[in-house]
């Protein structure tokens, strides 16, 4: 019963991963259903990460919605800055961080909701490459640390400092998550923090979920999309403020 709860759960957080964000967190609980510890659980689900971003990378790249060469820039920084918070996963207060990051979803998701014609269209110009490069560090050392909600973060950095439009940014984060979680997942199964089989059910669902939400994401429109976002933001938001 609960290898069918992992492959669904993987299924469901492949396509709200690729249309928004926050997939992990359902599926981070599911697999604490299944015995893991929070620290095997946070390994375990990069693998369900990794199949997802792998069957929707693909599919964006075979129907050119996505163009590798506009995000390889931000690709190597955000690569190294997962390498750091990986490792650094199990010594930083867990306490503080979740509460950190609740309060920054509540005032994105502002954002989100209030400034469509950016988040819709992007911006005409792009910002500072020092600037952005320094933030998708952080926002990788955020995907190394804990995954969940990364794509939130990922959206508004291409949206509102690279410029692009939230379908163009969709593509692209998965693309970048795809990159950054390939090191992750190699470092958490050094350490033994990886559990094969409950990660590889828990894969083939995200696999075919990721496939599934590419093809959602050229077929639904930019608005939608965006109150997916905020939605997502302000659920996981209060589930870390008030019940995590």
């Amino acid at each position: 019963m609960l290898e069918v709860l992992l492959f669904l759960g993987g299924l469901f957080s492949g396509v709200v991963n690729v249309l928004a964000g926050g997939g992990s967190f359902l599926t981070l609980p599911i697999l604490g259903l299944y015995g893991l510890s929070t620290s095997v659980a946070n390994g375990t689900n990069r693998i369900g990460v990794l199949l997802q971003n792998v069957s929707a990378t693909w599919r964006f790249i075979i129907k050119r919605e996505l163009d590798i060469r506009n995000v390889l820039f931000v690709t190597i920084p955000t690569i190294i800055g997962a390498v750091v918070g990986t490792s650094i996963v199990l010594s930083l207060p867990e306490k503080i961080v979740k509460i950190t990051i609740g309060i920054i979803f509540l005032f994105m998701s502002y954002f989100v909701l209030f400034t469509p014609k950016i988040w819709e269209e992007g911006k005409k110009e792009k910002s500072n490459r020092f600037l952005s490069g320094f933030v998708f560090f952080l926002i990788g050392i955020y995907g190394g640390y804990i995954q969940a909600g990364v794509g939130f973060f990922l959206i508004y950095a291409l949206t509102m400092l690279e410029g692009y439009n939230i379908k163009q940014a969709n593509a692209m984060k998965i693309f970048l998550t795809l990159m950054f979680t390939i090191f992750s997942l190699i470092l958490f199964s050094f350490n033994n923090k990886v559990a094969l089989i409950p990660g590889l059910i828990l894969g083939a669902g995200s696999f075919v979920g990721g496939y599934l939400g590419s093809y959602l994401n050229s077929r639904v429109n930019k608005k939608f999309i965006r109150y997916v976002v905020a939605g997502m933001m302000i659920f996981s938001a209060i589930n870390y403020l008030f019940f995590r």
